[in-house]
């Protein structure tokens, strides 16, 4: 049983445990030589690694994507915490359990999908609901849709990620659609279910959370338009103009070209979906990044990727 978790490790530690391999260049020093530059996960996160002696020999060990067991000491790098790796071994199978190496939502998965299926349930178009059916009918699509992440670090970025940034997703648009007037409920709230579904293909979620390779050559939005298109496929007489409206939805649901949609919203169901999608995985992000960070401070540390420190107040000790 595993026993070292990366969350917990600090400077001064000797490790001897099983960790993912997720990465593995090797470099070389100024001198000539070689050295091998990894990254070390878990359930509790990553962490950055260097092996110094027997380079070649490790290096032609494990590959990336294994599970390793390794010895090693935590040293300081820049004010992080980094591994000075002594030896690094695969692991067969049987001497680990994958649970240990992945994060999972805190929510219960099928509650939130019973949750899911009681909205698609109350749609009044037939033929939107035909499809939501024939997703939640296919038994594989279903696994894999519990299981997948949202995101490989962003938000939800964890088993169960992407069902409940869904879930979160609908219970929005459901709420913002009796806001608005003249807003077709039904196609925003399948829009909100379908947006992502191409991430269950796209990401690779056994043992560490990376992209496949079908999901860097075509991206999540392409490959939910190929799933979308052979559910359409099997059901008589589905509106052709209701087709392009859904399909515009999950083409345009990041915004911009800039941000990976091939054009822009052009519907007020497509806007409000982009505007969802753009809340609920912010709201998460920023929650996930705060909830990481010393909790004595009332600011957090510059988020490099928004652009900003966030406030936090004074936290009750």
């Amino acid at each position: 049983m595993k026993k070292q978790f990366i969350n917990d490790l600090k400077p001064g530690d000797f490790v001897d445990d099983i960790f993912v391999l997720s990465q593995k260049a090797v470099a070389q020093k100024k001198d000539g030589n070689n050295y091998l530059n990894v990254a070390l996960s878990d359930k509790t996160g990553s962490i950055k690694g260097v092996v110094w002696d027997n380079v070649d020999r490790i290096a032609a060990g494990p590959a990336s994507g294994d599970v390793v067991r390794i010895q090693a000491s935590v040293n300081e790098y820049k004010g992080i915490a980094q591994l000075v790796i002594k030896n690094m071994e695969a692991c067969s199978a049987e001497d680990f359990d994958p649970s240990e190496f992945l994060p999972t939502t805190r929510r219960n998965i099928d509650s939130m999908l019973q949750r899911l299926l009681k909205v698609t349930a109350s749609f009044k178009d037939g033929y939107l609901k035909a499809l939501l059916d024939a997703f939640w009918d296919d038994k594989e699509f279903v696994r894999q849709f519990k299981t997948a992440p949202a995101a490989k670090k962003m938000h939800h970025a964890y088993i169960g990620g992407l069902l409940e940034h869904t879930l979160s997703m609908a219970t929005l648009a459901d709420n913002i659609a009796g806001h608005y007037s003249g807003i077709d409920k039904d196609l925003l709230i399948a829009g909100a279910i379908l947006h992502d579904i191409g991430k269950t293909r796209e990401l690779e979620y056994e043992l560490k959370i990376d992209y496949s390779d079908e999901g860097r050559f075509l991206g999540h939005i392409v490959i939910g338009l190929e799933m979308i298109e052979e559910k359409l496929s099997k059901i008589e007489d589905f509106p052709q103009e209701q087709k392009l409206l859904l399909k515009h939805m999950i083409v345009s649901h990041h915004g911009t070209q800039e941000f990976g949609s091939p054009e822009p919203p052009k519907t007020i169901e497509a806007v409000l979906l982009n505007y969802i999608d753009e809340m609920d995985s912010k709201v998460k992000g920023i929650r996930d990044f705060i909830a990481s960070e010393d909790s004595n401070e009332t600011w957090t540390s510059f988020h490099r990727l928004l652009g900003r420190h966030f406030y936090v107040g004074k936290r009750d000790k």
